[in-house]
């Protein structure tokens, strides 16, 4: 990993997670979207500890904020959660551009950031689709048994078709690094994802 300019992305990660240490929602005693933010960091590190500053930065960011724009600020249909998911693209977007320019970054790197953040380009995009292969990995490793556990009316085709969109949209190395042991999988939803991916 090479940082062009060290002080100036340590206040830009500083002013992300000032913003994100206001979320009153708490997981594990602490705000919840920071928690995610610092997961979203650590996994990067693990997995792609040569990724670029765009990408380092975009995974810092992916949920900055989130609670300000409530699944309820939308219609309950699926419409409305699709337009709420596209709307917070460009909410994390917009958001992680403008304390970017306040950590004292070009247009150019706030540009590219605001393309992974705002999944523009997934699979062609090199940031965009490293930064979801960490969201899916994170995903995996730290939500995906408490999702299950929300969710008891899913019956099992619900739950292959989830890891199967999940899967798809992940690159190869992704995979590997998945079902290679560098994560840990939520050992009660292991026959279930090797039944998705058909292993």
């Amino acid at each position: 990993m090479t940082i062009q300019d060290k002080p100036r992305f340590e206040r830009a990660v500083a002013l992300f997670d000032a913003a994100n240490a206001e979320d009153p929602n708490r997981d594990e005693g602490q705000p919840k979207e920071l928690l995610y933010a610092m997961r979203m960091s650590e996994m990067i590190d693990r997995y792609a500890p040569e990724a670029s500053e765009a990408a380092r930065l975009a995974v810092r960011a992916q949920h900055i904020r989130r609670w300000t724009v409530p699944r309820s600020s939308y219609p309950m249909t699926k419409e409305g959660y699709f337009a709420w998911r596209t709307g917070l693209y460009k909410f994390h977007a917009e958001t992680a551009g403008a304390l970017m320019q306040q950590a004292g970054y070009d247009d150019d790197m706030i540009g590219q950031v605001k393309a992974a953040v705002g999944k523009r380009g997934l699979k062609v995009n090199p940031d965009t689709q490293m930064l979801e292969d960490v969201t899916d990995l994170v995903f995996i490793e730290h939500y995906m048994l408490g999702f299950a556990r929300a969710k008891p009316d899913y019956d099992e085709a619900k739950w292959l078709d989830i890891v199967r969109k999940t899967w798809k949209k992940m690159s190869d190395r992704g995979h590997a690094f998945a079902t290679g042991g560098g994560i840990t999988l939520p050992a009660a939803l292991v026959p279930l994802i090797l039944k998705a991916i058909g292993a």
